[in-house]
């Protein structure tokens, strides 16, 4: 079975902990679709745009789908098409994630709405009875992201990252842990992740809500705003949506929904960068922004205008990580990680890996099963059959909960000290910003009445 071994001894202990004082919940059988190793599990997508769609059609070699939902009535037709024709059966369609979730056959959900909407989904979900596997970036705060781990640890639920470099792209980036984690770099002393800007907008004028589309279900937990959009449309990929609005593709660019590159690219490469470097347990001690850009004015760490983006365009950011290495994120430069260590260095993103220390692999290669021994088992065929290898022997996958949180909060924190506009020094233990009570309220988010988390 394919699984983080570091993870998996740390969910170990917090359900022996929590079996100990008599709250451990132990997980149920399978719903009526799996009930052994042989059959085929039965899943629902949550949110289907672009990422939502991805990870189904990947999907669909292992696992039945019985149920999709979506918000807009045009996203849910055509991928509820698009999903008859893939598997010959037509699933059925909800607007309503809810109604998946009260279905007794559906073993497990995927859910790929805007960031905002993951915890509460996730954790819903979970408290179902349903394994999960949710897109990157896990969460929209930190405090969620230790929300997400209590109740993976009540519940005894699967859950599986989207953070899919783990187990495909070719194996580069398992390759690159693990020349780090085999000392081919020496001691590693700098860690640079290129994640790319993103775009600043105009003013963006308040619209017509698009036919289909439930505006006030979308925001969900977010503050209720109007929908705003130019005229001017998207083209490639994520297209046929305005090119700038406040919605489709675009939520990205907003910190209600998202958290601009540092959470979506941040969420990938950095990921990579702290696994390499052995600090999925632990964390970085300071976060410094050198030099930013955000989209808009911003006052006490809140954007003063709400009609533009408003995440950060540029950007250097410093994260002090542990054993004096250095963790640089920038919109700077290739999109990709650069590791520079006492003996080489060399560079890995989704299309390569180069460096003098990839070319001494011809005289001196790693040991054979280097690569399986890092993962913990045989390498998955893509991320979503690790997904499932880990539901049927109920142990947590290669991208689980505790190692994505613990890298996503530095990435939580880049965005708060930019906001802010100054460093913060940060307590992995108590997980916590130190001696900046400011800092500290931008932990949580307040969801909207009627949307809170219930649990």
């Amino acid at each position: 079975m394919s699984m983080h071994r570091t993870s998996r001894r740390r969910f170990l202990q917090g359900t022996v902990a929590l079996g100990a004082a008599g709250v451990f919940l132990s997980p149920r059988r399978y719903a009526r679709g799996f009930e052994s190793a042989n059959e085929r599990p039965v899943f629902a997508t949550i949110g289907l745009r672009n990422q939502g769609w991805e990870i189904t059609q990947k999907t669909f070699s292992f696992a039945d789908f019985a149920a999709l939902a979506d918000v807009d009535a045009k996203v849910l037709a055509e991928n509820v098409d698009k999903t008859e024709k893939r598997q010959g059966k037509k699933p059925d369609a909800y607007k309503d994630y809810r109604e998946v979730l009260d279905r007794k056959d559906i073993d497990a959900v995927m859910i790929a709405t805007p960031d905002h909407w993951h915890t509460k989904i996730a954790v819903e979900a979970m408290y179902a009875g349903k394994d999960v596997y949710c897109e990157k970036p896990l969460t929209l705060t930190i405090d969620e992201g230790k929300l997400i781990e209590k109740v993976v640890k009540e519940t005894g639920r699967v859950f599986q990252v989207g953070t899919m470099q783990r187990t495909e792209c070719d194996k580069r980036f398992l390759l690159a842990v693990a020349l780090v984690k085999h000392g081919r770099i020496g001691k590693v002393k700098k860690v640079t992740c290129g994640i790319n800007g993103m775009e600043s907008s105009p003013p963006i004028p308040e619209a017509p809500i698009p036919e289909g589309l439930d505006w006030d279900f979308w925001l969900g937990p977010a503050e209720k705003v109007p929908y705003r959009a130019l005229p001017e449309m998207r083209t490639g990929y994520g297209g046929g949506v305005p090119l700038y609005s406040n919605c489709h593709y675009s939520f990205r660019n907003w910190h209600e929904y998202s958290g601009g590159k540092l959470t979506d690219w941040g969420a990938h490469h950095v990921d990579i960068a702290v696994w390499a470097i052995g600090a999925s347990d632990s964390g970085p001690s300071k976060v410094t922004p050198l030099d930013y850009e955000l989209a808009c004015e911003y006052r006490d760490g809140y954007p003063v205008v709400h009609d533009r983006y408003n995440v950060a365009t540029r950007f250097n950011i410093r994260a002090e990580m542990p054993d004096d290495v250095e963790l640089l994120i920038t919109s700077e430069g290739d999109n990709g990680i650069l590791f520079e260590g006492t003996e080489g260095r060399f560079f890995v993103n989704r299309g390569r890996i180069s460096g003098k220390p990839v070319e001494d692999l011809r005289d001196n290669p790693l040991p054979e099963d280097a690569l399986e021994q890092l993962y913990g088992g045989p390498i998955s065929a893509n991320h979503s059959a690790n997904f499932i290898e880990a539901m049927k022997s109920r142990k947590q996958p290669i991208s689980d909960v505790w190692s994505h949180n613990r890298m996503l909060e530095i990435c939580h924190l880049s965005n708060i000290a930019m906001r802010l506009g100054r460093e913060l020094r940060w307590d992995a233990v108590k997980r916590e910003i130190v001696g900046d009570p400011q800092a500290n309220a931008f932990l949580s988010r307040e969801s909207r009445k009627g949307y809170e988390i219930k649990i």
